[in-house]
């Protein structure tokens, strides 16, 4: 469980790193973190940095979640994919800001513990799909926001074919795991416009479904 301090810590932290928006902070809020930690990292479950979770994955830095949740200016009436469910910490704040979520993760047994963490939070907006996140939902498409919790070299132009114009896309990008930024990609009529925004540090985007014991 939370103390109010390290509540108070916590939500200090995400202002002094520039998550100002109050949709967002609220989001964050509500959303119990030590919920998507496991183990002996649970403790550390309200410090703003990044913690191993299972299948070689992480959670992200709280700090990054809502400066990439900031970036993808989430509407409530907006449809959103996330690509790499991981711990399902990024998907419940989405949940909390947009109509519908649809997240899909490599790693079954981390689809599986965010799918418990949602039905204990009472999220019913959410659908997990274990599946090759690459290939995105081209039977829900198009998408109002899409979202990479992984580094692809390039958008990948496939996603954003599922993208709906007047969308956006945010995604980590960059050919190794020590140089990465955050891009934003917007798709108008006449194109896509991309804003760099930080760097950043992410797992590859893998092709395919992880192959491991049930």
């Amino acid at each position: 469980m939370v103390t109010p301090e390290q509540q108070m810590q916590f939500m200090l932290a995400l202002r002094n790193r520039g998550v100002t928006d109050t949709r967002i902070l609220k989001a964050m809020e509500s959303v119990p973190r030590h919920l998507f930690v496991q183990g002996h990292f649970q403790p550390r479950a309200y410090e703003d940095m990044a913690l191993p979770i299972r299948c070689g994955q992480t959670i992200s830095q709280p700090s990054v979640v809502g400066k990439m949740t900031l970036a993808l200016e989430v509407g409530p009436r907006h449809k959103v994919l996330e690509i790499g469910t991981g711990s399902g910490y990024q998907a419940a704040i989405l949940s909390r800001l947009a109509r519908r979520v649809y997240t899909v993760e490599r790693h079954r047994p981390l689809a599986r513990q965010a799918t418990r963490a949602f039905e204990a939070l009472k999220l019913v907006n959410v659908t997990v799909i274990t599946g090759d996140g690459s290939r995105g939902l081209p039977d829900q498409a198009p998408f109002d926001r899409i979202l990479l919790t992984a580094a692809a070299e390039d958008p990948p132009a496939n996603l954003l074919a599922q993208l709906r114009v007047g969308g956006i896309m945010v995604l980590p990008v960059g050919q190794t795991d020590t140089v990465q930024s955050l891009i934003k990609v917007e798709k108008t009529e006449n194109g896509l416009n991309y804003t760099e925004l930080e760097p950043v540090r992410f797992v590859p985007l893998v092709e395919g479904v992880a192959h491991e014991p049930l």
